[in-house]
């Protein structure tokens, strides 16, 4: 495993090691991404095989051109009208954090899509990982850079903490922006669904496409569901992780018998935390974290799994998470909470 700070250099490295098929981690706009060369068949293979991920869950496949859509997709079994969404959707979210299921390009190996007659296309935000992209094949398939239902990473060394020798090269780009991996949205069936909420906010998009979006919930039919991120458990710490509203947080007992006993708090704004401690006397062990202290929204995506990572590191008996406003990105925090929770 090869660790090397962004550069031109690098980038040549990484572009060679993918097309050679190899593994390279690099940062997108959301968390660090896995990637393996979207048409090898064994690199892809391989992508599973390190992160320890089951086959039936598919691989987003990120492009770093709008001409290269037409090799990863297949465009041409739209409608006319799915096509016009697919179009609105482009210009106003690419490059951005959304994914969006279409028919696959035949081009794309059966493995990176779990077999799926569709595939999850981005157009990601980052200098970097276009530039990777487009020295390579011109597609990347690229999951989260972690071990499967881990933590996400959104700095190099999370990647290399977690991974290490069993990737070839991991790019650092320092921490990533968003913080939380993108929406991932199917238009291809008579409604349009949100089946991973993410870093491009559901309101957002229905005021570009002018109609709702529905919720989608995984159907696991013969081990084969149809976006990343929808298996109930995922995105989990090793601590374990609870989930409270705010007067929950605020007034419930945390008393416990064993004095060993260390709890971490993961606060979204600091007025709760503020309130909690004129309501609680707590451990002098506890350990408190808040994702914003003025309660907006993109620093507390931004910062989401970075400050699990650092309370997963502090040793603690359990984790007690605030639930963040359920409107624009809260769904996606809430959502990571959610599947990476015991309860």
């Amino acid at each position: 495993m090869k660790f090397s700070a962004v550069c031109e250099k690098s980038l040549g490295e990484g572009a060679k090691i993918l097309l050679n098929g190899g593994l390279v981690a690099f940062p997108t706009e959301t968390v660090y991404g896995l990637g393996a060369d979207a048409f090898n068949s064994q690199a892809l293979a391989r992508v599973f095989e390190v992160k320890k991920r089951p086959h039936f869950d598919p691989l987003i496949i990120h492009i770093a051109a709008i001409e290269t859509l037409e090799k990863t997709a297949n465009l041409s079994i739209l409608s006319d009208e799915t096509r016009k969404k697919l179009f609105l959707l482009a210009e106003n979210f690419w490059p951005g954090p959304l994914s969006i299921i279409l028919p696959k390009s035949e081009k794309i190996p059966g493995i990176a899509t779990a077999g799926l007659p569709t595939a999850a296309i981005r157009f990601p935000d980052n200098e970097t990982a276009r530039k990777l992209i487009s020295l390579s094949s011109g597609a990347v398939a690229a999951p989260s850079a972690n071990p499967f239902g881990a933590l996400s990473p959104t700095r190099a060394e999370h990647v290399r903490d977690t991974l290490g020798e069993k990737v070839d090269l991991i790019l650092d780009g320092g921490a990533t922006r968003i913080g939380v991996e993108s929406t991932v949205l199917d238009i291809t069936g008579e409604r349009i669904k949100i089946l991973r909420p993410g870093g491009t906010a559901r309101d957002a998009i229905e005021n570009v496409i002018k109609c709702k979006i529905w919720n989608d919930e995984p159907e696991i039919r013969n081990e084969v569901i149809a976006s990343p991120g929808q298996l109930k458990s995922h995105y989990a710490p090793r601590t374990p992780l609870f989930i409270l509203g705010r007067d929950e947080i605020i007034q419930q007992d945390y008393k416990t018998d064993d004095p060993a006993s260390r709890t971490g708090f993961l606060f979204f704004d600091g007025s709760t935390r503020d309130a909690q401690r004129e309501a609680q006397k707590l451990h002098d062990g506890t350990v408190i974290k808040v994702l914003s202290e003025s309660g907006v929204m993109t620093e507390a995506a931004s910062r989401l799994f970075e400050i699990l990572h650092e309370l997963d590191n502090c040793n603690l008996s359990r984790i007690y998470a605030q639930k963040a406003p359920d409107e624009g990105l809260g769904e996606a925090i809430n959502d990571r909470l959610r599947r990476g929770a015991n309860a």
